[in-house]
């Protein structure tokens, strides 16, 4: 039974301890799964090991079931402060700096070229309703909440051999317009031109002027874009984080400095820039963190340059719950929260994402007017409280974002031209 409930996940001190209360308490299949959860999730998060916050205070009178329940009822409620409580970052990561992931870089030759829908739009979600084009699969970053690598092959990551031909001849209504992102099955922009992805997407964008390509990075690496004359209707957007989750949790990804230098750098080079803050993360210092980061994009940034921002937290389904807490020595708080269920999936209680996305609002009030706020994957309820406005249907949102991209591509070209 202890191998079923996943002891073997745990460092051997807590196995010991979980074997040793499992042969005297006579702990069920369901509970000692809950026991080796709530270690992994101590372990995880930084917070000891489960003897720590054990009690053997318990009335021997009492039949084993109560017992049983006592037990787990206090070591439940202590689980459940350390959730409920704000998360603390030690100024030296969890886990140490890593050394680059060891990845394989591989070509696999697919049946059809990866254009669909967004893998995470929900109906229960108010949804852009972009497309995403899977340039390559898999990704060589180790953020510690992304699901990107519960979905694909491990450490293999495939590029398509057939890529730049299958896009060329990709037919598309010319009388629609197209929003196509290339950031969701891997970085965007982290692989370069390796297998002529950059040029083959160039050559599309250029092919297309109905098309919004979209690239979607935490790289630095810009080099080859600099190299080439941009499409005004490519967007370049960066996901972005304060300095102490990205040290934490987003392992291997480029800086925050090194991300708007970047950008910097990418907007000079004459093309549309954008971010996305999301994840949002609640921690102790949230607000004055963010605050700064704010503050860097208004003094950085012109609102001329910037075509969009998006707003979003850690939203997780169980599957990928349990894909993080069977990772051996995973060191990470991004499970120390507070969830409770939301459109289907687990996230923050509704209060304290209205909290963190109105804050980031407001802060970024001198954009209001000229850059496309939204909320990515978050319930349309959000909406009214954080912006003041809402969009009643996934339709009406798609058109008001498309409509604001193309206005901000038709600036940029009558600037161009002047």
């Amino acid at each position: 039974m202890l191998k079923q409930a996943g002891i073997e996940r745990l460092a051997p001190t807590q196995q010991q301890f979980i074997e040793q209360q499992a042969n005297r308490h006579r702990f069920t299949q369901q509970e000692l799964r809950q026991l080796c959860d709530m270690a992994a999730d101590l372990a995880m998060w930084g917070e000891g090991e489960l003897a720590q916050y054990w009690t053997g205070d318990v009335p021997l009178e009492l039949a084993p079931k109560q017992r049983r329940k006592l037990l787990l009822d206090h070591l439940r409620a202590a689980w459940q402060e350390l959730r409920e409580k704000p998360n603390h970052y030690p100024a030296i990561p969890l886990t140490p700096a890593r050394a680059e992931q060891r990845i394989r870089r591989i070509e696999v030759e697919k049946q059809k070229l990866g254009l669909g829908p967004c893998p995470v739009a929900s109906p229960r979600t108010r949804c852009c309703n972009l497309l995403t084009l899977d340039a390559v699969e898999n990704c060589g970053f180790d953020c510690s909440y992304c699901s990107i690598q519960s979905f694909y092959h491990g450490d293999e990551v495939r590029f398509d051999s057939r890529f730049p031909e299958k896009l060329a001849q990709l037919e598309l209504d010319p009388d629609r317009f197209y929003h196509i992102g290339t950031g969701q099955s891997s970085d965007s922009l982290m692989w370069g031109n390796q297998g002529g992805i950059l040029d083959a997407l160039l050559e599309f964008a250029w092919q297309h002027p109905n098309v919004i390509l979209e690239l979607k990075s935490k790289s630095k690496n810009i080099q080859h874009l600099l190299k080439r004359d941009l499409p005004g209707n490519l967007l370049c957007t960066w996901s972005l984080n304060t300095p102490t989750l990205i040290a934490h949790e987003e392992h291997l990804t480029a800086s925050l400095d090194e991300r708007l230098k970047c950008a910097r750098r990418i907007a000079d080079h004459g093309a549309l820039i954008g971010f996305h803050l999301h994840p949002m993360i609640h921690y102790d210092n949230w607000r004055e963190e963010y605050a700064a980061l704010f503050l860097r994009l208004l003094d950085e940034f012109t609102a001329e340059e910037v075509v969009l921002l998006s707003l979003g937290t850690l939203t997780y389904i169980k599957p990928v719950i349990k894909k993080l807490r069977a990772r051996k020595g995973f060191q990470s708080k991004i499970l120390q929260m507070p969830w409770v269920e939301s459109d289907g999936k687990l996230s923050y209680p509704k209060a304290i994402k209205q909290e963190m996305f109105s804050f980031a609002y407001q802060s970024l009030q001198p954009w209001h007017k000229d850059v496309f706020f939204y909320l990515c994957m978050e319930n349309h309820d959000l909406w009214q409280p954080v912006f003041g406005y809402e969009y009643p249907t996934n339709q009406a949102f798609e058109t008001a974002m498309k409509s604001a991209y193309l206005g901000k591509i038709k600036q940029r070209q009558k600037r161009s031209e002047a």
